[in-house]
């Protein structure tokens, strides 16, 4: 976890009226805690993201808007299905067998 301060000292560009805009238009939720802000790592690559879109890419905040939360989704997908094939994976040999052949019908 780090602090404002190291999370700013990272990124000699951001300033803190900036990060701080992020945080409200909630694109980066670091833990409020008694003394200022915790950030993840997570939260340090988004930041990480949210930079080369703004300054890279110029990707304006409405368009960032949409595609902050359009990422999450992908995100999450990818994450079920991780779990999705580990469970399959558990599964006996037949079992699996049959899941393949089932999509396999299915293409």
């Amino acid at each position: 976890m780090r602090d404002e301060a190291e999370v700013l000292g990272a990124y000699s560009e951001l300033r803190r009226e900036t990060l701080h805009v992020w945080i409200d238009r909630g694109w980066i939720t670091p833990q409020r805690i008694r003394g200022g802000d915790r950030f993840t790592e997570i939260d340090v690559a988004r930041i990480h993201l949210i930079r080369e879109f703004r300054t890279e890419l110029e990707i304006d905040e409405e368009a960032l808007d949409v595609i902050l939360p359009l990422l999450d989704q992908v995100h999450g997908m990818r994450h079920e299905l991780r779990r999705l094939a580990n469970a399959i994976d558990a599964q006996p040999d037949h079992i699996r067998n049959s899941i393949v052949a089932t999509l396999s019908e299915t293409d």
